[in-house]
């Protein structure tokens, strides 16, 4: 029981992770970057021309956010939102925005002027999500129905374009059982140990967990309690082995 649940929760922290490094880390020079709130990020356009007169980014076709020109040694940073949070660099045109919001969601312009006077726009979409919140399973119904259990678990949490996933200890569900709401019947004998909401959005996934004795009885707290310090002990006993 406890080494079947033990390694699917590895499985998903992996998982998670590889999800999480993929969606935030690769950025580059890309026309659309989604990236998770507190973040740090890097505005690039590639394929800039050789020689330029002047570099304007704005946030907005009309509110600047700063601009320089070939003739002056330093970018001008015009009053925003941005104040602070923002620097240019004018060899390669990237525009470098600290702790960036939701609200700094946008599509980002470059205006480029040539040197023969003509001017080219680049764009980059940016979107920023916050994290999802720690979902919590709410046990909506439970009900024995000719000799088996009728379950309706609930998995609630806050976050934007959220997906669900659900787990049992034998595997996910099929796909499309995946949404806010698990509706199942489960038969005695081959009910599973506990059930794994994993509540996720682009930048961020979060899961919880509720445990079962028997197909329609929920394990008590005090038994949830015990198999996480069970866990614990298992993990620092490892880690001495480990270490002498």
């Amino acid at each position: 029981m406890y080494s079947k649940r033990v390694k699917w929760q590895q499985a998903l922290e992996i998982l998670l992770l590889l999800h999480l490094f993929l969606e935030t880390s690769i950025q580059g020079c890309s026309e659309q970057l989604v990236v998770v709130s507190g973040s740090n990020v890097s505005l690039q356009i590639c394929n800039l021309p050789d020689k330029y007169k002047k570099l304007t980014w704005f946030y907005t076709d009309i509110q600047k956010i700063v601009e320089w020109e070939s003739n002056t040694p330093k970018p001008r940073y015009f009053k925003s939102k941005f104040k602070d949070r923002v620097t240019f660099d004018h060899q390669n045109g990237t525009l470098h925005i600290y702790k960036v919001q939701k609200e700094d969601s946008s599509t980002y312009l470059l205006k480029i002027l040539k040197e023969a006077g003509t001017e080219e726009e680049r764009k980059i979409f940016l979107k920023v999500f916050d994290p999802v919140s720690k979902p919590v399973i709410n046990i909506t119904k439970i009900k024995e129905v000719n000799n088996s259990c009728y379950l309706n678990l609930s998995c609630v949490a806050w976050g934007q374009s959220l997906n669900y996933t659900w787990y049992r200890d034998s595997g996910p569900f099929p796909k499309e059982l995946w949404s806010s709401k698990l509706v199942i019947n489960v038969e005695p004998q081959n009910y599973s140990k506990f059930y794994i909401c994993q509540v996720s959005n682009p930048v961020s996934n979060k899961n919880r967990t509720v445990y079962f004795t028997s197909a329609c009885e929920q394990a008590p707290a005090s038994g949830v309690a015990w198999i996480a310090t069970w866990l614990v002990v298992m993990v620092l006993t490892a880690l001495g082995f480990l270490l002498t």
